[in-house]
């Protein structure tokens, strides 16, 4: 039986109209997004089974998120509520040279303040056949840096897959443990790692001379870097890293890699132009990757539907890949015109 299990903190996304300012007029655009739970999402709207794990307040508000995720068709059965608060992000959307600001309000929220022993990992992985998760998680406090270590170890004691985006955030990491010494222990259960070059580097701390912020790619760099990657951790079988040149907050080039100790494989490049909202876009790609090793044919086709679901990702305002698969087959195929569909 195929059951996808995601695992994480989904926030309310508070973010002013269109490219305004913080507060220039006084709306907030308020939906609900995270890592785990754009996944989620995704790999709902892929036809799959599966279900998101969080704690999530007994509240008016919690109550909210959980109707939005029903009504993506994720199972939410196994949330735990309890806590006082959702966390919280605020999104001020760039433009041209003008960079996406994001403030983040998180603090105590309920899976920060969550222990081990509130969820039933026994119980959640129950005809489970792969788990997803990230480095966003273990940076929100200790205690989810606890229980993120627990789930992966049990996951991996009954042979469920284990997936993880390596997403490091340097805004979370506050309390007083680092990155690589959280996600080091963490990715020694991890099957398949997802992440950029700058997660690699930072959530584990392989290191490399690879300039993030010029916005151009250094592509014979990446394949020394997913061998890193896959000598300092023996059990991993696959990594994939996302490519973004970023020319302007308008326009990015988008590629990836995806080395599995034997084959180093390159996608097709989008030039991704007038962006309407690039957050969300690595969720997107995670879960067209986790799709595409499952359901077809070799890696190199995973690879590329990944791709193109993050490609359509940065078409969609909202955190959440609304996408179905026909959509992204249709770009894996060539169709990229954008012409009215009747």
């Amino acid at each position: 039986m195929e059951r996808y299990i995601t695992f994480g903190e989904i926030m309310l996304r508070l973010k002013p109209p269109q490219f305004e300012r913080f507060l220039q007029s006084p709306l907030l655009e308020a939906t609900f997004g995270g890592g785990e739970a754009n996944v989620a999402v995704g790999l709902a709207r892929f036809g799959l089974e599966v279900a998101y794990v969080s704690v999530i307040p007994d509240n008016p508000i919690g109550e909210a998120c959980i109707r939005e995720l029903k009504r993506q068709g994720i199972d939410t059965s196994l949330i735990v509520r309890k806590g006082e608060r959702l966390g919280i992000y605020f999104l001020e959307a760039g433009a041209n040279q003008r960079p996406s600001v994001v403030v983040y309000d998180r603090s105590h929220s309920a899976i920060a303040e969550a222990m081990i022993g509130d969820i039933d990992w026994d119980k959640v992985f129950q005809e489970a056949s792969w788990f997803h998760i990230t480095g966003i998680t273990p940076a929100i406090s200790s205690s989810a840096a606890d229980l993120s270590l627990a789930a992966v170890k049990k996951a991996k004691e009954m042979n469920i897959t284990v997936s993880c985006d390596l997403n490091f955030r340097k805004n979370l990491w506050k309390y007083g443990k680092s990155a690589p010494e959280i996600m080091g222990e963490i990715v020694k259960y991890v099957d398949i790692a997802v992440g950029n070059e700058e997660d690699c580097q930072k959530s584990l701390g392989v290191k490399m001379d690879i300039d993030v912020e010029s916005g151009e790619l250094q592509a014979e760099k990446y394949q020394e870097l997913t061998s890193k990657v896959l000598a300092l951790y023996p059990n991993m079988q696959k990594i994939a890293i996302t490519l973004r040149e970023s020319h302007s907050a308008d326009h990015n080039g988008w590629s990836a890699v995806l080395d599995n100790r034997k084959d180093f494989l390159v996608s097709k490049k989008y030039e991704i132009h007038d962006i309407v909202d690039r957050v969300g876009g690595g969720d997107a790609f995670a879960a067209g990757l986790i799709y595409g090793l499952n359901h077809l044919s070799n890696d190199q086709e995973a690879l590329e539907f990944a791709v193109a679901a993050s490609c359509l990702k940065h078409s969609i305002p909202g955190d959440l890949p609304l996408l179905s698969l026909k959509e992204v087959k249709n770009l894996m195929a060539g169709a990229a015109s954008g012409r009215v569909q009747r």
